[in-house]
């Protein structure tokens, strides 16, 4: 049987009519199965409600890849101003599950194809999210089938320059494993990509946060000010 109600909202061209808000899926398998009966919750809800409820239906399913998701998540944010805490509570999942697979979303387009059409995994993409060339670490990837594992590896290692002169240079500016993993760690609590530019000789440096728009801003202008609100 059909174990999670269906959410339905009374028709607002049809008196004593029905739609279905979420789990279509499921009816349609029901009605495959011959189920007459199923179990369902009636709410009163807007036309803006019922697309915030048929985006968090779709990022609940199973079959849903990373890219996806984080598009999903992206719509509750721009759409609706949903913070991460308040998605992170509302689905079940963790705050930094869903910075994470925000983060995904800064990839190019080439990657993140790669990852809609299943020849990345989400793994393999968070793995190229601070590579100085993702699309073209990715290109390798999938030519030599690469496991995560590996492609950390890879990524780590210093790009290749298109001449000697550069070389000196590239590895100079190349930043310390500590640096990248404490990048890496301040984007996924924030949601937003860190950019830490540290001189050692001087101990010191800048940090870059770049959002994506004013929800974002928000966001960090209450992490910064320590607000709750």
């Amino acid at each position: 049987g059909v174990l999670q109600p269906l959410i339905l909202r009374p028709d607002p061209k049809l008196d004593g009519m029905y739609q279905i808000v979420a789990g279509e899926r499921r009816w349609r398998a029901a009605q495959m199965a011959r189920l007459h009966e199923v179990p369902a919750i009636i709410r009163e809800l807007n036309d803006t409600e019922v697309l915030e409820v048929a985006i968090i239906e779709n990022i609940q399913r199973s079959d849903l890849n990373s890219i996806e998701e984080a598009a999903g998540y992206r719509q509750l944010m721009d759409k609706f101003g949903h913070t991460q805490e308040q998605m992170a509570t509302a689905l079940g999942k963790s705050r930094s599950h869903i910075a994470n697979v925000l983060r995904l979303l800064n990839l190019p387009e080439e990657v993140k194809m790669l990852v809609v059409n299943g020849e990345l995994t989400s793994g393999h993409a968070r793995s190229l999210i601070t590579s100085e060339d993702p699309a073209g670490l990715a290109r390798q990837v999938v030519a030599k089938g690469l496991s995560v594992r590996e492609t950390e590896r890879l990524t780590k290692k210093p790009q290749s320059t298109s001449n000697a002169n550069s070389a000196p240079r590239r590895q100079k500016s190349q930043k310390d494993a500590d640096t990248r993993a404490l990048e890496q760690d301040l984007s996924a609590n924030l949601g937003m990509t860190v950019s830490i530019d540290h001189d050692a000789s001087s101990e010191r440096g800048k940090v870059v946060v770049s959002y994506e728009n004013l929800t974002q801003l928000d966001d960090l202008c209450r992490a910064l000010s320590g607000s709750n609100d």
